[in-house]
């Protein structure tokens, strides 16, 4: 069973901008969303990460909104031009290293979470999706929340939280989807 006094005390340790514990039903599932990965995302295809291999948008609405609980997390990072795409993407590894620590988190307390976070997963040089075989790190494989069609902005507004916190700051979500 979750002991949410001790997981917020480790939480307050880690470097998250913010978190909150969220119902994965008030949760916004948009095509629109979904539309975005499959017709300008270069990945869209080549990992069991994005579509098609995370399933159909109604099977990644259920899959989330089986789970009771969901923390939601954010990391934000600075750098010189936002406008430069590899600088920004390089900051990516330091929010899914957090991303990981918090699902350590909730794993040592004996609770599995299923893990949506940013783009696609780099576990492996060459997905087996490509290949027709099975993902071979599925506990270590994070989808990408756009990937299941989840709308982040309409939550954000709800916690009065931005998404954009200055011009050249960088801001990752993950969601962490559990049941006690």
């Amino acid at each position: 069973m979750l002991n949410r006094e001790i997981l917020e005390e480790r939480l307050a340790e880690l470097p998250l901008y913010v978190y909150h514990f969220i119902d994965p039903k008030a949760l916004e599932f948009a095509w629109r969303i979904r539309w975005i990965c499959e017709h300008e995302c270069p990945m869209h295809g080549t990992t069991w990460a994005c579509p098609p291999g995370v399933g159909s948008l109604e099977h990644c609405r259920k899959k989330c909104e089986s789970y009771v609980n969901c923390l939601m997390i954010s990391t934000i990072v600075e750098v010189e031009d936002i406008s430069d795409l590899e600088e920004t993407l390089a900051t990516r590894a330091g929010h899914e290293d957090v991303t990981n620590q918090v699902r350590d988190l909730l794993r040592q307390q004996g609770i599995e979470p299923y893990v949506l976070s940013t783009e696609a997963c780099a576990v492996c040089d060459r997905c087996a999706y490509l290949d027709g075989q099975p993902c071979r790190h599925p506990d270590r494989m994070h989808p990408c929340v756009e990937s299941h069609g989840i709308n982040i902005l309409p939550l954000l507004e709800s916690y009065g939280l931005e998404f954009q916190y200055g011009e050249n700051v960088v801001t990752w979500f993950s969601l962490l989807f559990f049941n006690e």
